[in-house]
């Protein structure tokens, strides 16, 4: 995960353009030093957030970031929070990202941020318009969400609902940030017959059980400085996720 600090238009915006991209710039390189593969740009410095749409600006900015992130030649991936999934894949098809993590894709549910309702229908007619070829990631059972409103299906039926929407690969997640992902709910998800890959909760000590079900690790807050996500990515603690996976891929 490459963390982005406050953009515009959010409550904790400084107005320096420049340190935002430079340290994502910075996370990035170390990143990539330590070992992953692939790298999500995401919002997360924008807390609280709102839903379904961001600044113009701030849209704006992070598509400059991701452009310089994608020049290192890895995949890269978009996510804007919360359930700002068109202006993800917006941001994507303009800079050549690989893929779109989404919250909010089928079925919907409450966040800290309200009421996420799905998008399957119109982000991936919007695709279509754009002509852009970028994987749709979708979130299962999100984290920081409650799911009520879903809780006469398990997981396995969700799971197998979204790629029926048009999900190209699975995300299954702890119930927050730093949580980890139940094993039992990654084996459901496979069910759907997509990749699943793992989205919180990621550390040494549970990296390599969750490579042997999983087809990729999301990794953000453990490989900051003292696990902490607004400080920088400490290549240390990447390269120990790196060294406790068995062949999956770190993102």
């Amino acid at each position: 995960m490459v963390h982005l600090r406050p953009l515009p238009g959010s409550p904790s915006w400084s107005g320096d353009a420049d340190a935002v991209m430079a340290a994502a710039t910075a996370d990035a390189e170390a990143l990539l030093q330590g070992g992953c593969d692939a790298l999500l740009v995401e919002n997360m410095g924008d807390v609280p957030y709102v839903r379904h749409r961001i600044h113009d600006a701030a849209a704006a900015l992070m598509a400059c970031v991701v452009e310089r992130v994608a020049a290192h030649g890895v995949p890269v991936g978009v996510q804007v929070l919360a359930g700002a999934n068109h202006q993800a894949l917006g941001i994507a098809a303009a800079t050549g990202a690989a893929f779109v993590r989404v919250e909010g894709f089928a079925y919907a549910h409450v966040a800290d941020e309200g009421w996420i309702d799905a998008c399957a229908g119109p982000l991936l007619r919007d695709r279509a318009a754009l002509g852009a070829r970028v994987a749709i990631w979708a979130d299962v059972q999100k984290k920081h969400a409650a799911h009520a409103v879903t809780a006469d299906l398990g997981l396995e039926e969700i799971a197998k609902g979204t790629v029926f929407c048009g999900a190209d690969a699975l995300v299954v997640t702890g119930v927050a940030t730093g949580r980890p992902a139940d094993v039992r709910q990654l084996e459901q998800a496979a069910q759907a017959g997509a990749p699943v890959l793992v989205g919180s909760g990621v550390t040494p000590s549970d990296a390599g059980l969750l490579s042997t079900v999983a087809q990729g690790l999301i990794v953000g807050s453990w490989l900051k400085h003292d696990g902490d996500w607004r400080r920088p990515v400490d290549v240390e603690r990447v390269r120990a996720v790196r060294g406790a996976m068995t062949g999956a891929t770190c993102g």
